[in-house]
């Protein structure tokens, strides 16, 4: 397996993130625009957005939560030529029950649905770290 395979699901996340900041800024600026609020209602980070931008925000946000753990793992086992196809595999999964979240998220936000979709993100996440460091103390000095 190329080791760089890993790469692509982090690019999907990545694409994720980017997206979610485009959405939030077209919904942000459309609120302006519809004069929903002033840009002085906005200015000193209050939280006074539509609530359709704030959905879009929040989901934006919750991209730098669990991710960044990814892309640290990722990163390090890069770096320690630890990849393998059950490592990708979690990645992909990982990601996938990440565009699940945001859709939840963005869509009809059903908080306890949510809430299941990112435990299982986080477990998937706590499996590839855990298979990781197995790798690592296996393989020894």
């Amino acid at each position: 397996m190329q080791p760089t395979a890993i790469l692509f699901p982090v690019f999907v996340q990545v694409a994720l993130t980017f997206y979610l900041q485009l959405w939030m800024g077209f919904e942000r600026v459309g609120a302006l625009r519809r004069r929903e609020l002033r840009i002085a209602d906005i200015a000193l980070g209050q939280r006074v957005w539509p609530v359709r931008a704030t959905q879009v925000a929040n989901a934006f946000h919750n991209q730098f939560e669990l991710p960044v753990l990814l892309y640290v793992l990722v990163a390090f086992a890069l770096i320690t030529s630890r990849i393998d196809a059950v490592l990708v595999g979690l990645a992909w999964v990982f990601v996938a029950l990440r565009l699940w979240h945001a859709f939840i998220h963005t869509t009809h936000n059903n908080v306890p649905r949510r809430f299941y979709v990112y435990l299982a993100g986080a477990l998937v996440l706590m499996a590839m770290w855990a298979y990781f460091a197995v790798q690592l103390i296996l393989a020894g000095p």
